[in-house]
This record gives structure tokens, C-alpha cells and sequence, in this order.
């Protein structure tokens, strides 16, 4: 069973950070602007079946451009990044659902807020997070950094997208 997920979110707010640590079990300080999509690959074993996710990381923006419509074809997931620390990414990150419904129609989706290993700086009140909660949005808070509940985020998903 082949499944595609698309992450998407704004830029720096940790989406190849995300992937690389759920992948390949590594984080890099150093920050790397994604150009275009990179694509990655891993196995997860669910419910006795092999799910084979190929995980397209496309380059982080604050307005969708019309050429990354195409990228979302063929996905069976979402995946919406925002930074804790920059209360605009969510704005961001949520317009981005929007568009990407619009575009492809409603799919199996989480909502990760990353950066949860410095939660002292965020700007992302709880409030509004259990204000997302109460709408029926799957949020998980994430840290690429240390990797907490980094594969939880991506097994949620995985199994919403094996239930459609």
C-alpha cells in the first residue's frame, strides 16, 4: 500500500526538519530553504500491513503559488506545519487547508505546531490550541529538534488515511 502525504506551512517553520527526523532520525541546526519539493520515502507497518509513505516536503511560502497545486495530486494526506513560535505561521498554515481542499477536496490531515522544545518563546497561546481542538482539528505539537511526538504525528495520519 502506497500512501502520499504533502506537508505544507510557511517558510522556516520546520517541515524538512520534520521529515529528516522522522525519516532518518536526524536534526540539523543549520537551515536549508527547500526549493520546489523534496521527496522522501520510509516504510511504517501498520495493522500487519506494510504502508509505504513517500512524503513530498514542497518549499515553505505565505501565499500559494498555482504551480504547487499540481504537487498535490495523487495525495492521500496533509500534513500543515506551523511554528509555535511565530503565531503567523499558523494563520498561514490553516489558509493553506483551505486552499489545498479547494484544490483537491477534504483528505485525511493533522495540524503539527513544532518547536515545542522551546515553548518559552511561543507565541501560539493554548488557548488558541484548544480552541483549533474544539473545531475538530487533529493538532499535535511537535519538536523536530528533540523528535517528541514527532513518528506519533505521522502514525496518527497514517492511520486516518488507511480508515478512508
Amino acid at each position: 500500500m502506497k500512501k502520499k502525504i504533502c506537508m505544507l506551512g510557511a517558510f522556516a517553520v520546520g517541515k524538512t526538519s520534520l521529515v529528516q527526523q522522522y525519516v532518518n532520525s536526524i536534526f540539523s541546526d543549520k537551515y536549508h530553504t527547500t526549493v520546489g519539493v523534496k521527496i522522501e520515502k520510509t516504510t511504517v507497518v501498520m495493522d500487519d500491513t506494510n504502508v509505504d509513505l513517500i512524503i513530498w516536503d514542497l518549499h515553505g511560502e505565505d501565499e500559494f503559488q498555482h504551480v504547487r497545486l499540481s504537487y498535490l495530486k495523487g495525495s492521500s494526506g496533509c500534513i500543515y506545519v506551523a511554528d509555535g513560535t511565530r503565531e503567523k505561521t499558523l494563520a498561514t498554515a490553516l489558509s493553506l487547508r483551505k486552499i489545498a481542499q479547494n484544490t483537491i477536496g477534504k483528505l485525511p490531515f493533522i495540524l503539527m505546531i513544532n518547536k515545542s522544545d522551546i515553548k518559552d518563546q511561543w507565541e501560539i497561546d493554548d488557548e488558541t490550541i484548544d480552541d483549533l481542538k474544539n473545531q475538530g482539528i487533529s493538532l499535535i505539537i511537535t519538536s523536530a529538534k528533540t523528535g517528541d511526538e514527532v513518528e506519533q504525528a505521522f502514525k496518527i495520519l497514517t492511520q486516518k488515511m488507511m480508515e478512508k
